[in-house]
């Protein structure tokens, strides 16, 4: 565990996903996007959820208004309303933007205000004097309406580098009327941390007793660390977002700023329990935002405990210590393990732990499943992603293999007709285990035909097999294509060029992928599907239904 100022004992996390967060291109949530993801949140058990600025736009004032309604119901999380000082001029009773602040309901209201002079003079058009009174007015009068006040400093670091004592001065302004912690924000996200730090602890001594926080961005990818350093240096309050997201690169990452301080420092914010919930959460705020979660985010990537290297993998199966910094389980990840050429024994045989399958006493055997990787992966085969094609791989060399059906054949034609439209039409002739009262069986297995017609040839082919084994598994009936993905592997050779298909397939419970590689487009789409067809009719779910149960 690293070393901390002992005088560090608590952190209040403030989370502003739905404010901050919200600016990143491409997000547009709607209302009801806001209030889940604000639950989600708040199951994670931080103290502090910003949930907009009312006022501003339609979409927050209903949030807050249905907020206020007793929508949301939050359980661990604290409510806050953000908004910005009164205008230059204008007297700050009967402002808008503070009335509707007041309006929102929420008891904690985090007011923003301009801590750099020359923000203050060329951006607001106004004097430094009338801007430190800007911030004043308004924190009294939010104080006075009995709410706690938030100071978010805006651009405090740039402006603290041209101008410290008016920087400085703005934050003591906002203290004197009675905000209760002054936020330092790196507003342009272009600090170190060396700076960050050093400045943080010399307004940590200037404000005495005033809590300090801080709110980073990443435009240097230095967010998290800047964080962190701000903590060291006495702040106790910390801004950031769930998955790092925010306008340009982004906000501090919240979701590697907690386990740093709970697994790292040894502080006590959520606890192992919802800590343990940490990559759940910033998966369904990922897809809630239609964002696709970042395989190799630290913490909670779908990649962050996962091992190719052989000699990785041969240390984890003596001490998972070797290779990896923490447990997953603490963030509720999970190690994973990769099949490539890379791999080693070790690999083979902690894979096939993982898959249920007892390799370990088979030297032979695992150096063949080793081998036959090795030749697959040179041809162009990834089973990184496809741990369906691997299982079945290893059952197939082990003498496991329930193969439920054989390929004779397919044919697929594509037409564009005179009216514009193109159809795809597919024949696939498929053997089948053969049941009582089949006839024409030929060493247990029946021949079976069927023709399909679809979108593309792969929509095409996927319908004649279905049609070619209608009623012998009714278990196809569930599984259903979840995603599709095509790569060129040697694009030089233009339309011979060899293909990767790449396919996600579902249940309803479960997901699996499978892979195939050919130069025909079709042919490795139908080795793809043919591996997803295989795995779900041979790894059903038991009985009982619990998919945790199947194999």
């Amino acid at each position: 565990m690293a070393e901390v100022d002992p005088q560090l004992t608590h952190v209040d996390l403030y989370d502003t996903t739905l404010r901050d967060g919200t600016q990143r291109e491409g997000i547009a949530l709607t209302v009801e996007d806001k209030l889940r993801v604000a639950r989600t949140i708040d199951g994670l058990g931080v103290p502090y959820i910003e949930g907009g600025w009312p006022g501003a736009n339609p979409k927050d004032t209903e949030f807050f208004a249905r907020a206020k309604a007793g929508e949301l119901g939050l359980e661990h999380a604290t409510l806050v309303a953000f908004g910005m000082t009164r205008r230059p001029g204008h007297d700050v009773a009967g402002e808008p933007a503070l009335e509707a602040l007041l309006e929102s309901g929420t008891s904690i209201v985090c007011l923003v205000g301009k801590s750099s002079a020359l923000h203050a003079t060329e951006v607001l058009g106004t004097t430094r004097e009338e801007n430190l009174a800007m911030v004043a007015d308004s924190v009294r009068l939010l104080r006075g309406e009995g709410r706690r006040v938030f100071f978010d400093a805006e651009h405090f670091f740039d402006g603290f580098r041209d101008d410290p004592i008016y920087a400085a001065d703005v934050c003591a302004a906002a203290a004197e009327a009675g905000a209760e912690c002054v936020v330092l924000c790196d507003t342009n996200g272009g600090m170190l941390p060396g700076e960050v730090e050093d400045v943080t602890r010399r307004m940590v001594t200037h404000l005495g007793g005033t809590q300090v926080g801080v709110h980073v961005h990443n435009d240097t990818e230095c967010a998290v660390a800047n964080s962190l350093v701000a903590l060291r240096a006495g702040a106790t309050h910390v801004q950031g977002t769930i998955n790092g997201i925010g306008e340009r690169t982004g906000n501090a990452n919240l979701c590697s700023i907690i386990p740093n301080l709970e697994l790292k420092w040894g502080l006590e914010l959520l606890g192992p329990e919802r800590l343990a919930q940490l990559s759940r959460v910033a998966h369904e705020v990922a897809e809630t935002m239609n964002l696709t979660p970042d395989p190799h985010a630290p913490y909670v990537g779908s990649a962050a405990f996962a091992h190719k290297a052989g000699l990785h993998v041969s240390a984890l199966a003596k001490n998972t210590s070797t290779y990896q910094h923490i447990e997953p389980e603490s963030v509720g990840n999970s190690l994973r393990l990769l099949m490539s050429e890379l791999a080693g024994k070790s690999t083979i045989v902690m894979k096939g732990e993982q898959l249920g399958l007892d390799l370990g006493d088979d030297g032979d055997l695992v150096g063949r499943i080793l081998d036959r990787v090795k030749d697959l992966e040179h041809a162009g085969y990834s089973f990184e992603a496809a741990d369906a094609s691997f299982e079945l791989l290893v059952r197939d060399e082990a003498g496991m293999a329930a193969e439920p059906f054989r390929l004779e054949g397919f044919r697929a034609i594509v037409e564009r007709r005179e009216d514009g439209r193109t159809v795809a039409e597919a024949t696939a002739r498929v053997w089948v285990r053969a049941q009582p009262g089949d006839e024409d069986v030929v060493d247990g297995w029946v021949r079976k035909i069927g023709v399909g017609e679809g979108n593309g040839p792969v929509d095409a082919l996927d319908q004649a097999f279905r049609a070619a084994v209608n009623g012998r598994y009714p278990e196809l009936g569930r599984i259903s294509l979840a995603d599709y993905k095509v790569r060129i592997l040697d694009p030089q050779a233009g339309t011979a060029a060899t293909t990767r298909v790449l396919l996600s397939s579902s249940d309803g419970e479960r997901e699996w992928s499978t892979v195939g590689v050919s130069e025909n487009v079709i042919d490795a789409s139908w080795k793809a599907m043919a591996d997803a067809y295989a795995y779900g009719l041979t790894n059903q779910p038991a009985p009982d239904d619990d998919p945790a149960m199947a194999r």
